[in-house]
Parts: structure tokens; C-alpha cells; sequence
């Protein structure tokens, strides 16, 4: 079945991140689909997005530039994936232009587009105002809620995944994401992982939240909330063609900052993904934003799925 990615390129080495991390997840993938955008906007905010605008340039020109510099960024990404094992029927390409500023429009067509995921490189922590400022990958953290979001921060080596496991509808649709995505790779090896908040834990929801989406046939029969769920994720990866063996599920422990563990989990078994699933637009997250928020803010050297 095939599955296609829309991912962002600007000609920098964050896009070229991203192109490296699918080169090595789905190179061997006959059934991947690859559109690659970019984005010719005349906002003049997002002039350190793509381009360097002089002013004293007519608008005119100044759109030339743009267009032609969004095609060899395009051309250059097509071409390094056609290197590595992609072929021309797995890649589309498009520069948009927009009067919109570079975020909102990539959420829009992700919004009106048939893809199954977006994918974003994002500028490392060390950057001043890269998570607080209005940077695209934060943006898109904050608003694309309508499909899988994926943000690759630096370079990631590693294909092994590490899935979050808690007790919430939302946590199964991430499972279902992965499954999804990577049931044809016989390689890829998955941990399940489910952090304990040392205080301040909140109440396992009822059954009946998750009939919706699984319906209560399944849901009686997999659901195991009194252990945060870690059969039914696996049931949800095997049903969805992942190998059993291809599945391992980590002993629990409790911690006071969930984010920070997840993050020091993955590096211990050296995932290159952390694969979560997130509360949707307008849930009330407090002062420090929710999990996934801060286990984005600290990625470095590691991709994040977000899904929900």
C-alpha cells in the first residue's frame, strides 16, 4: 500500500536532514511516495526561511529569485533522492507560492493534500528563538493536528523506534502510525516504552473513550488498561504487519519529567525515532506545554513522530 510523505525542503542542511533520514528508512521501498514542496512566500517575515530579500530590489525580481532559487532546491533534493535508491514515479515536486507566511501555508497544503504524514527539519536548540520565536517547525507543532506530524532535529543514524506507551486513545492512533508506515521494513526494530510520572499521574481513562476508533468488540478483547496498554499497542503493530519479533517492550520506571526520560531512553537503546501520541488542538497543557511539546524542545539528534 502506499504511503506518501510530504516534506519541506529550503536548501538548507536541515532539509537535506530530512532527505538523509528517509534515504535510510525507506530507500529499499518501492511503495513510499515522496512530494517534496517548497514555498515562495512574499512575506516579509520569512525572509531566514529560504532567501535573503534585498529591499532595494523591485518585487518583481525579487519573486524571480525566489522561484528559481525553490526549483533548484527542489531539483537538487529530487536528484539526491534519485541517488540513493528513489525512483521518478516515487517523487513529485511543487513550489507554492503563497502570500502567506512560509508555516502557514506548508499547513496548508498538508491540510489539502492526500498525504499520510509531514515531515519538517528543524534548526538545533543552540539557535536563538528556534522553539520560542515562530520558527516553521514550531509553528506546524502547534497547529497541524490533521495529520502525522514528523520533525528531524540534526542527524539521525539509528531506524530503531521507540513508541510511547500510555493509556490513551491518542497513544493507539501512534501505534497504528507506525504500524502503518513501517510494516514492509523487516528490519526496523520497535520498544515499547511507557514513562511513569512520578507525581501528579492522571487517571486512566474509561474503556469506553476508546470504542470510537477500535470499536467494543476489540476493545474488549485487547484493552488492557491496568497495564498502561502495552498488549493492545503490540496487537495494533502485529495487526498492522509488523513482525512480532520485530517488538520489545522495556520495563517501566518513574520519573519526574516524563520527556526527559523518553529522551534518555531512546538514546540508551539507540532509537533513532521517538513515536508519540499527543492531545489534540485546544486541550489545556499548563505552563510547560504537554510531553510532547518539551520531548520536542530537547530532541537533538533525533526524529519525533507526532500523531492526534
Amino acid at each position: 500500500m502506499e504511503r506518501k510523505i510530504l516534506v519541506a525542503i529550503d536548501g538548507s542542511v536541515y532539509s537535506s536532514n530530512s532527505l538523509d533520514y528517509l534515504i535510510r528508512l525507506f530507500q529499499h521501498d518501492s511503495d513510499i511516495a515522496i512530494h517534496l514542496l517548497a514555498i515562495v512566500s512574499s512575506a516579509g517575515s520569512d525572509q531566514n526561511w529560504m532567501f535573503d530579500v534585498d529591499p532595494l530590489r523591485k518585487q518583481s525580481a525579487a519573486s524571480d529569485h525566489k522561484t528559481r532559487a525553490a526549483y533548484k532546491y527542489l531539483q537538487d533534493a529530487k536528484q539526491k533522492l534519485l541517488r540513493n535508491g528513489f525512483t521518478e514515479e516515487q517523487i513529485s515536486l511543487t513550489a507554492e507560492s503563497s502570500r502567506a507566511n512560509i508555516p502557514t501555508a506548508i499547513h496548508h497544503v498538508a491540510n489539502h493534500g492526500k498525504f499520510d504524514a509531514l515531515l519538517v527539519g528543524r534548526r538545533g536548540m543552540g539557535k536563538v528563538g528556534e522553539m520560542f520565536f515562530g520558527s516553521v517547525s514550531s509553528y506546524l507543532l502547534d497547529t497541524c493536528h490533521e495529520l502525522p506530524l514528523w520533525i528531524i532535529d540534526g542527524e539521525v543514524s539509528s531506524t530503531k523506534f521507540l513508541l510511547a506507551v500510555h493509556s490513551v486513545p491518542e497513544s493507539l492512533l501512534a501505534a497504528d502510525h507506525l504500524a502503518f508506515i513501517m510494516q514492509a521494513d523487516p528490519k526496523s526494530e520497535i520498544y515499547l516504552y511507557h514513562s511513569i510520572k512520578l507525581f501528579g499521574a492522571k487517571a486512566t481513562p474509561p474503556e469506553e473513550d476508546f470504542y470510537p476508533q477500535w470499536g467494543k468488540e476489540w476493545c474488549k478483547e485487547h484493552l488492557d488498561l491496568e497495564n498502561y496498554l502495552f498488549y493492545a499497542h503490540a496487537q495494533i503493530l502485529m495487526e498492522g504487519g509488523v513482525g512480532k519479533k520485530r517488538i520489545t517492550q522495556l520495563p517501566m520506571q518513574r520519573n519526574l519529567d516524563v520527556s526527559h526520560d523518553l529522551l534518555r531512553q531512546a538514546k540508551n537503546h539507540r532509537c533513532g525515532t521517538i513515536v508519540m501520541g499527543r492531545r489534540g488542538r485546544g486541550v489545556e497543557k499548563g505552563m510547560l506545554g504537554g510531553v510532547s511539546d518539551r520531548t520536542m524542545q530537547r530532541a537533538q539528534d533525533v526524529a519525533v513522530w507526532l500523531v492526534g
